[in-house]
């Protein structure tokens, strides 16, 4: 499986849950916290039309300026950052320029709701990495421990790893 937007964003938040998605294992459809989520994704592209399809990725939201992902909540901004910065090599190696904005609907932890990110050298390289630990991660044949943290029980492989 390619690295998509999914993958890089669990990659920061469990590698259980990484690895089980990229071997092809989707609780997903049982998470009310994904269906909520995805829910406000297809009410935002409805009124404003504007999700595409590039590749294996979805963007939420691409204007002259911004590639815009929209996330329900702050929960976890460095794996957010991080699935943007994906996005925005994507584009890139388009031939399409632009800044990234993530935007969140509920802010928790963070003070802004609202932050721009820019693609440099050092983020590709760090980018690269990631992938490539990503790729070996989901080529192991063993599946990493569960976290055993309070946010495992929002996540939709909950029953997998504790019933």
């Amino acid at each position: 499986m390619r690295v998509n937007g999914t993958l890089m964003n669990y990659y920061f938040h469990c590698k259980r849950q990484c690895y089980l998605f990229g071997n092809r294992l989707n609780m997903e459809d049982n998470s009310e916290e994904v269906n909520i989520g995805r829910a406000i994704h297809e009410e935002r592209a409805e009124k404003e039309n504007t999700e595409i399809s590039i590749d294996n990725i979805k963007l939420d939201k691409l204007t002259g300026e911004y590639l815009t992902e929209v996330k329900k909540s702050d929960a976890d901004v460095e794996a957010s950052k991080w699935q943007l910065i994906l996005y925005l090599k994507v584009l890139k190696d388009k031939g399409i320029l632009r800044k990234g904005k993530l935007e969140f609907i509920e802010k928790n932890k963070t003070d802004k709701k609202v932050i721009i990110i820019e693609l440099t050298e050092e983020k590709e390289q760090k980018l690269e990495e990631y992938i490539k630990e990503i790729e070996l991660l989901l080529s192991e044949k063993n599946i990493p421990e569960v976290l055993n943290k309070p946010q495992c029980k929002k996540c939709a492989y909950y029953e997998y790893c504790y019933i």
